[in-house]
């Protein structure tokens, strides 16, 4: 089985050679891309597993190449850029990207979102979350056909919301999504009530959560949205 294709997209040298070294001596494959030209031409004949973009680019913004990206592929895109104000990250997460990283960062983070994006590759290429009838992770059962879900063997009675944004989150497993994108594939287009999501997702919290203040299922990306956690073995992967 061939090892997993990574295209890394950065103008700087020194933070190219870093994530590619890595990338090296953990067994990935990888390209190179230094402009935004470059990375969707490559992006086109590569067919890479995982793009690693970084926004600053020296002849567009990375915004944009992941919306050009986005038209015709759901390659997982993993954003690490020096921009830290959360509007760069809504605005990241919103065009299409899975995940966002700031400058610096550390070598253990990196691999750790790349082992999340392609254990979401591999579920979905199993047609295990979007197209499956049952979502299971660790205790936490959805039967999307009954429209029933369980936690560790009992029965959680949800309202139809808290119902629906489970599963929105399920589907998305891993991947985090922004107020604006969960407040439009819940409301609809009639709705920028983040206060009330707020509400919603607390309340959904302490049906399927312990202990809600050290959640198990839903991570909180404070001023950006929230992602649901793949569980292995009891353990969050984030």
């Amino acid at each position: 089985m061939n090892k997993p294709l990574i295209l890394v997209v950065e103008d700087d040298k020194a933070i190219r050679k870093l994530i590619t070294t890595t990338l090296e001596t953990q067994g990935y494959r990888y390209h190179t891309a230094e402009t935004g030209g470059a990375s969707i031409l490559e992006a086109v004949s590569r067919q890479p597993d995982i793009i690693i973009l970084d926004l600053g680019l020296p002849d567009m913004d990375g915004v944009e190449i992941i919306k050009k990206v986005r038209t015709w592929s759901n390659v997982p895109i993993i954003v690490v850029s020096a921009r830290s104000e959360d509007r760069d990250k809504i605005d990241s997460l919103d065009a299409g990207a899975d995940d966002y990283l700031t400058k610096p960062f550390s070598v253990e983070e990196l691999l750790a979102r790349l082992r999340v994006s392609l254990r979401r590759i591999r579920y979905d290429s199993k047609k295990l979350l979007k197209d499956a009838a049952i979502f299971i992770n660790s205790g936490l059962k959805i039967d999307y056909e009954a429209g029933c879900v369980w936690l560790d063997g009992d029965e959680v009675h949800l309202t139809p919301i808290e119902y629906k944004l489970i599963c929105l989150l399920a589907k998305n497993v891993g991947k985090v999504l922004t107020h604006n994108f969960i407040l439009h594939e819940i409301w609809g287009n009639y709705s920028n009530d983040i206060s009330a999501l707020r509400v919603f997702m607390a309340t959904l919290r302490k049906k399927i959560e312990k202990e809600p203040s050290k959640p198990k299922y839903i991570q909180t990306h404070i001023g950006i949205g929230y992602r649901m956690l793949r569980v292995v073995d009891d353990s969050e992967i984030i």
